[in-house]
């Protein structure tokens, strides 16, 4: 059972456990409850279906134009919520890892191995640093994107139900994986063997792979889990659904790791399913009902397939429906499927492209009759709830070192940019990214066009040029969304440059001098570029004129391209020596036809840093690198509920009833971090 009660970290849960009522992190207690906002009866009633969700995407090599494997995943969680790009160190005498959404605990049994991660603000996971690393490379090579969150059924839940007690989760899967793997199998056996022992305390599925393979983990139940070796002729589309259907074969070894029990417990409890053809239907077996999916799941899944080339019928394989509440009113748009689809399907061309994968997640079913989020209200994969966008690039058979290119984005993928970065290498992060010493505060800016972003954060310019054009779409939306891919495209063109010069060094030493050279040119480009557009925008809106639309002046309005280019490679590939760029801050456009070239910075005064709070966890050990990582501890965050993903009329009328039921009993009401 559980209970809300407000907490200094806003209304956490709490759990019966024997008689005994146990804490439970306030996201985590969200995700039990299966809502992301509510104030009482009436507001479960008016809240839309699926208010949070996530997508995760996977396009094998013989796929894509360049040979390459890609996979990545998009996380929402909120309009405005900060997220950071940095380094864990490596620790020679080990890791202790545990966590805040569950009693989960593991130590190294000897050195761990530096890996990138994407991080929450420590403020926002009771000041702790090491939460949830969500995206990144270890120096072996080994990647992982985690994670996307899943459901089981009731027979399921009833068999082997999820424990907090002791099961791991999205708080450490990602840190766990890359700071202990030296390889992406090793990965998988890692965490399968933790979920034997200790459990799961969520539904979630997870993309960890290296030079040589990509594997999909998917945690089924309590204790029963499944991973497959993803080949290179198939694409995958999974927008938090954990029944979408695939076949496979047990006892192939190579390609199929999974728990000892996967098929004799449900067997045993009597919920096992087959196919026709007879064999064990695993996704049928463990996976939510069609039921207890909702619409805004098949709404992106819908969009997803139509992007591929892969598109559904409407009227055949899905409908357009309208959730109402119990007056009628309606409060949620989307789609829903007559059966159960393929988690992995074919394209319906090939030959895809860097720049068409990192628009995958930009994807707002604009080409879709009914389900065009711009225009029908429905949820869509670019969703304004983006929060953080990770895409790898793999080149198989290439050293781990340099085979695997992370493509970063820290805010909403319809408004962004993605940052090529050697992640496997680097030890320094670019001081444009803010690290986790930066105040939350800004999430909170109700105004944006006068409550400028902190200095120098890329997460935060990223972040106001997105929620500039999500709040004026018709005037400063589309030119904005046309600077942005001209700026990708010449990220993905001049790496091409600097990829060939990375693959032409030889030594670990002189690959990581160049890592760390290009992770900053690329991030200071970007910045620069970014902060110069924002800079006009935030003019434009001052103005108030808004008969003509925006047009940055950096724009060639004719070829779609930048009037100026980045110098990326060349910044990146210089010869000179290089010292730790120390930003400053672009001087303000005299005039709005004055682009994205500002002056050199001058360097600002560097305020103080803010005291680290008190309940940083120690790290066990010194680091066993001799290079200096340019980051602040570790940070944190999950990926609230897919069960908010599935309001449908039955579920609406539940919370209607559950939601009377909490007023009564204590008069709480629900919460989300993130408030808005």
């Amino acid at each position: 059972m559980y209970l809300l009660a407000e907490t200094p970290y806003g209304f956490a849960g709490f759990q019966q456990l024997g008689g005994i009522m146990r804490f439970t992190h306030p996201v985590n207690t969200l995700k039990k409850l299966g809502c992301g906002l509510a104030f009482g009866a009436a507001a479960i009633m008016a809240m839309p279906t699926s208010a949070l969700a996530c997508t995760q995407i996977y396009m094998g090599s013989k796929l894509t134009a360049d040979g390459n494997t890609y996979y990545g995943r998009s996380e929402d969680f909120g309009p405005r919520y900060v997220k950071h790009f940095g380094i864990e160190p490596a620790h020679k005498d080990g890791n202790e890892y545990t966590s805040v959404e569950s009693g989960f605990e593991y130590k190294s049994k000897g050195a761990t191995y530096r890996y990138t991660f994407v991080r929450d603000n420590p403020s926002q996971w009771e000041d702790r640093y090491d939460a949830y690393s969500e995206a990144g490379i270890n120096e072996k090579g080994v990647s992982c994107s985690a994670t996307l969150s899943t459901s089981y059924n009731e027979k399921a839940e009833e068999a082997d139900p999820i424990t907090e007690e002791t099961g791991i989760g999205e708080y450490s899967y990602a840190s766990v994986i890359l700071g202990e793997s030296a390889t992406a199998r090793e990965g998988v056996e890692l965490i399968g063997s933790l979920i034997d022992e200790q459990g799961v305390c969520s539904n979630d599925q997870i993309i960890i792979a290296d030079n040589t393979e990509t594997w999909l983990f998917a945690a089924l139940s309590g204790h029963q889990w499944i991973a497959m070796r993803l080949t290179d002729d198939i694409a995958s589309l999974n927008p938090n659904i954990g029944s979408l259907n695939y076949d496979v074969d047990l006892n192939d070894t190579e390609n199929c790791l999974h728990s000892k029990d996967i098929e004799s417990m449900p067997v045993e409890k009597g919920f096992a399913k087959y196919s026709a053809d007879g064999k064990f239907d695993v996704a049928q077996t463990y996976g939510e009902s069609l039921a207890d999916s909702g619409v805004n799941q098949w709404s992106r899944y819908v969009q997803g397939r139509h992007y591929f080339a892969s598109q559904l019928t409407e009227g055949t394989d899905y409908e357009i429906k309208t959730i109402t509440d119990k007056d009628g009113k309606p409060v949620q748009k989307g789609a829903m499927v007559s059966e159960i689809q393929p988690l992995f399907f074919k394209p319906g061309k090939s030959g895809w492209s860097t720049f068409e994968l990192i628009r995958a997640f930009g994807n707002r079913g604009e080409n879709v009759p009914g389900l065009n989020a711009n225009t029908d209200g429905v949820y869509c994969i670019g969703s304004e709830r983006n929060t953080e966008i990770n895409l790898f690039q793999i080149r198989r058979g290439y050293d781990p070192e340099v085979a695997t290119i992370q493509w970063e984005m820290l805010s909403r993928a319809a408004y962004s940019v993605a940052i090529p970065l050697y992640s496997a290498l680097i030890t320094e992060v670019s001081p444009y990214f803010s690290d986790q010493t930066v105040s939350f505060d800004h999430c909170n800016a109700k105004d944006v066009v006068y409550n400028e972003e902190p200095e120098n954060s890329i997460n935060y310019v990223l972040m106001d040029i997105s929620s500039l054009c999500f709040e004026n779409p018709d005037t400063l939306g589309t030119s904005v969304r046309t600077y942005l891919d001209a700026l990708q495209n010449e990220l993905i063109e001049q790496n091409k440059e600097v990829d060939a010069a990375m693959l032409a060094e030889t030594t670990t030493e002189g690959r990581t001098a160049l890592a760390n050279k290009a992770g900053k040119a690329a991030t200071e480009n970007t910045y620069k570029k970014c902060k110069a557009l924002l800079q006009e925008m935030r003019a434009y809106q001052k103005a108030g004129n808004f008969d003509e639309r925006f047009t940055p002046s950096d724009l060639n309005t004719e070829t779609k391209g930048l009037k100026e280019s980045i110098t990326y490679a060349k910044d990146a590939l210089a010869t000179d020596p290089v010292t730790p760029d120390q930003p400053g801050t672009p001087e303000q456009p005299g005039k709005p036809e004055q682009p994205g070239t500002p002056d050199q910075p001058s360097k600002p005064e560097q305020p103080a840093k803010p005291e680290q709070p008190a309940t940083k966890p120690e790290k066990p050990g010194k680091s066993d690198t001799t290079t200096t990582v340019t980051t602040n501890k570790t940070n944190t965050k999950g990926d609230l509920p897919t069960t908010g993903d599935r309001f449908d009329d039955r579920m609406v009328a539940a919370f209607a009833i559950a939601g009377v039921a909490v007023i009564s009993a204590g008069g709480y009401i629900l919460y989300r971090r993130n408030k808005e």
